[in-house]
């Protein structure tokens, strides 16, 4: 073989791959901007607004009202009307590499799935973040000279570097793309996602860090591994709730022709929930954070609250996206885990006296709830040893995700990202 003829393909090869990993840096950079910025003036003003309805409860009948019409005015005037079907989209441009990801949709949804959460939507910015991000990496394939190619390559490093932002979790980013949108293992595929999570973790890192969770998490016992194992299941039967309320009610708003009915009636459902129970307000890290310094309970009927709460946030989550919010199960499938652990512990210790650790199990069940809801359960451990900013529960974590999964998968082979309905 003829090495001469050969060295200006391997010349033209390496300039590609130079220019998708400059891209791919590039989308690092531009993703954690966006994730950051989303998220930091997100809890600002979700702060700001929870500590009002602190000192006046009423306003919570107007702040959803407000938040659903804004959205609603700015996808009539603004986006016309163009559709928003989040995570469903980038799945579908990615699996069909036909039709891309517009350019609208970074600011759509970065203005809808802030104004959702800040207004009381009962929902989290990541699945906003998401699918912003990943427009990011779909942009750059058609904006560059010969990067048409590896559109899927870029949209994955996108969305990848948005998770990391959000977490500060770069393995998870990674997992997420790999479990979720595509299991390539193509080298340029790799070193595109890689570069972009590197990037992005790095200027999160030095420039807007910030603990989500403060767990201080010491130790766990091989004893307490029967009880992971419960907590799994409960937590696979959780998730399947979660997926079978989000699907049930979209088909529900779905089907109401009137935008102002839709607005009105999602609006006061949600409105009624936080009223009597506020830790159901956006994204809900703030009653999670609230729970960890619960202690153990003389009387289970001071539980009845949070059985109350781990019903009702299903419901809170699917009325806000069927009412027209932003958003998705992420936060939502974390709020429901910690408070599902949270139950399951108290319980035990109660009737048992098994002196289990009740954060322990609320951080696993934040991680096994969310392996249910995505179907990623590789995911669902980094992340969240990742919020837990340490991996002493990564054995029992690995335990209860990989159940959950399973669980969930047997009961519902789909996820709110998977399930197509019946034309």
């Amino acid at each position: 073989m003829n090495t001469s003829a050969l060295s200006p393909y391997r010349q033209k090869k390496a300039k590609r791959t130079i220019t998708v990993l400059g891209a791919a840096a590039m989308i690092g950079v531009f993703a954690a901007l966006v994730a950051d910025t989303l998220k930091v003036i997100t809890e600002h003003y979700e702060h700001d607004f929870l500590h009002r309805l602190g000192e006046n409860r009423y306003l919570i009948f107007f702040l959803p009202l407000i938040g659903f019409s804004t959205i609603h005015i700015l996808r009539h005037f603004l986006f016309r009307n163009k559709p928003n079907k989040g995570i469903r989209e980038v799945m579908d441009s990615i699996v069909r590499n036909g039709k891309t990801l517009p350019a609208y949709k970074i600011p759509s949804h970065y203005f809808n799935g802030f104004l959702t959460v800040i207004f009381g939507g009962s929902t989290g910015i990541e699945v906003s973040t998401v699918v912003a991000t990943a427009s990011i990496g779909a942009l750059s394939s058609h904006k560059i000279n010969d990067l048409s190619k590896y559109r899927t390559d870029l949209i994955c490093a996108g969305l990848a570097a948005g998770v990391t932002a959000l977490f500060n979790a770069p393995i998870a980013g990674f997992m997420f793309a790999y479990e979720v949108f595509t299991s390539r293992r193509k080298k340029t595929h790799i070193a595109a996602v890689a570069t972009a999570i590197l990037t992005s973790f790095l200027l999160t890192k030095y420039f807007f860090y910030k603990q989500v969770f403060d767990f201080n998490v010491t130790v766990w016992h091989k004893e307490a591994i029967p009880y992971f194992i419960l907590l799994g299941i409960l937590a696979g039967f959780n998730a399947v709730f979660l997926t079978k309320s989000v699907l049930y009610f979209k088909k529900i708003f779905g089907s109401i022709q009137n935008d102002y009915v839709k607005i009105l009636a999602g609006s006061l459902i949600i409105s009624t929930l936080v009223f009597f129970f506020p830790s159901l307000y956006g994204e809900g890290y703030a009653g999670i954070k609230s729970l960890t310094i619960v202690s153990q309970p003389s009387d289970l009927l001071v539980l009845l609250p949070l059985l109350f709460v781990l019903f009702l946030k299903p419901i809170a989550t699917s009325v806000t996206l069927g009412a027209g919010g932003d958003g998705g199960v992420f936060a939502p499938s974390l709020f429901i885990g910690a408070f599902l652990g949270l139950i399951t512990a108290m319980t035990l210790n109660h009737f048992f006296h098994l002196n289990l650790i009740p954060l322990n199990f609320i951080v696993i069940g934040m991680a096994a709830v969310l392996s249910g809801s995505i179907h990623a359960p590789l995911t669902s451990i980094f992340l969240v040893c990742a919020i837990a900013d340490n991996y002493i529960l990564f054995v029992p974590i690995v335990i209860a995700c990989l159940i959950s999964r399973f669980v969930a998968n047997k009961i519902y082979p789909f996820t709110v990202y998977t399930y197509k309905p019946m034309a």
